[in-house]
């Protein structure tokens, strides 16, 4: 059994070391949504990932969960600002139904799309540039 996932029907663990760049997403995220454009977001997952992913799927998993949790509460957000009206329409416009989970929903994936293939792309980045992380501080050797 692996060590990152406890069983399908529980909470998937993630080490301690790897939170602080789940963190590090949303954190920095948050600050540069507040007065940047929206794909701010994706500058931020880019250079998290380009300084601290040690693996392409870790890169996009913890982008994608990073990006998705912020923009998941600022659509919380705005739904409890506007009393469920402007995403209800919004659901009515897109999907025909009038419903505020589906947008809602729609708009974590849709982040968390752009969080991921920008974390990705940071990883990618710092592979082809020939820098690369250790798994960890005992592993060290030359090259």
């Amino acid at each position: 059994m692996s060590p990152y996932f406890i069983s399908i029907t529980k909470v998937v663990f993630i080490p301690k070391k790897n939170m602080i760049q789940l963190i590090l997403i949303v954190v920095l995220g948050l600050l540069a949504q507040l007065v940047l454009p929206w794909w701010s977001v994706a500058i931020v997952t880019f250079l998290v990932c380009l300084w601290r992913s040690q693996s392409a799927g870790q890169a996009f998993t913890y982008s994608f969960y990073g990006v998705a949790l912020v923009w998941l509460g600022y659509a919380l957000f705005i739904y409890a600002q506007a009393g469920g009206d402007f995403i209800g329409r919004m659901g009515e416009l897109l999907f025909k139904v009038n419903n505020a989970s589906l947008p809602t929903l729609a708009t974590a994936i849709l982040g968390g799309l752009v969080g991921g293939l920008s974390g990705l792309s940071g990883f990618y980045i710092r592979q082809a540039s020939g820098s690369r992380i250790a798994p960890d501080a005992t592993s060290r050797t030359r090259l």
